[in-house]
């Protein structure tokens, strides 16, 4: 710079200025300032009435420390009190109630519990429903309380009843498709034992024999075409006061007559009062007149009737 600019320069900065100096405003006026303003009213009174429901819904649902309304978290897992409600699947482990209420599982539907292995698949489910309880398992036992005894056990093979005692209250008693093995049937006390079989054959069978006893009442076997008795190695004892053997029929027998004269004049020959009771090598029973003339002994004509 030249000793002539230098100076011009000094002598510009020294002269005085004439010119007023010119103030700009910091901040914010008119319009944008009630803006603010609201906005910040308008959040002041959000976070009043935020709070203000924050509380109230704290103290309408029970916060508490160990939870909220009826539900409290304790060591042993969670608690709940009272009737509640579930909108979706529930998985726990175990559910259990007080010693001194109930559990109780309500649906306006039905209930249903399902469990199921580790691949997700379904290995057993116990419906409860309107109509039906439906139980669809490999294997269901119901057990005692205190002994844990199978009461009853059905699996797809065989169902099993362990109780010591199993009563039948029907009207129409018990209905079995196939063979029964039973040690011992009894009817209730002052009722009457009855064992049927409308359309087929009954039969009883045991290794060491069957016993039938009526201790107070009658004893009656009825059927249709044949009434066996077998015993393979003892014998067949009936022990009772009296045997009656009904409807037998009746023979005679002359000897000078042949067996279609006999026939005849058995119904000509005057009514006996005492009779004897003869059998045929076939087995067949039938009563002769006793007397002189006894049919046991020549009893080859009788022994044809069948």
């Amino acid at each position: 710079m030249t000793r002539e600019q230098y100076i011009l320069a000094t002598q510009q900065n020294s002269l005085p200025r004439t010119e007023q100096p010119q103030f700009y405003p910091v901040g914010i006026y008119g319009w944008r300032k009630r803006c603010l303003y609201f906005f910040v009213l308008l959040l002041l009174v959000t976070m009043i009435v935020n709070l203000a429901m924050t509380i109230w819904i704290l103290k309408v649902m029970n916060f508490t420390v160990d939870g909220m309304g009826n539900l409290r978290v304790t060591r042993k897992g969670v608690r709940l009190e009272g009737v509640s409600e579930f909108l979706l699947p529930l998985y726990v482990r175990e559910i259990r109630s007080r010693k001194d209420s109930p559990l109780v599982l309500q649906s306006d539907r039905n209930v249903t519990v399902n469990a199921r292995n580790q691949r997700g698949q379904l290995t057993g489910q116990l419906t409860v429903g309107a109509d039906a309880v439906e139980a669809q398992c490999k294997r269901f036992e119901v057990r005692a309380s205190e002994s844990g005894k199978v009461l009853f056990s059905a699996a797809e093979d065989e169902i099993v009843i362990g109780a010591d005692r199993l009563t039948v209250t029907g009207t129409e008693g018990a209905v079995f498709g196939h063979s029964v093995e039973t040690p011992h049937i009894r009817a209730e006390p002052s009722q009457d034992l009855k064992l049927e079989s409308p359309t087929r054959s009954l039969v009883m069978e045991a290794p060491r024999g069957v016993q039938v006893n009526a201790a107070a009442g009658d004893l009656k076997a009825t059927c249709r075409k044949e009434l066996h008795l077998h015993s393979t190695e003892g014998e067949i004892f009936l022990n009772a006061d009296i045997i009656r053997l009904g409807n037998l029929p009746v023979g005679s027998f002359s000897s000078s007559s042949s067996s279609s004269s006999s026939s005849s004049s058995s119904s000509s020959a005057p009514r006996q009062t005492i009779y004897e009771l003869c059998a045929c090598p076939s087995g067949k029973l039938y009563l002769s007149p006793a007397g002189a003339g006894s049919t046991c002994q020549s009893s080859s004509n009788i022994c044809l009737w069948s």
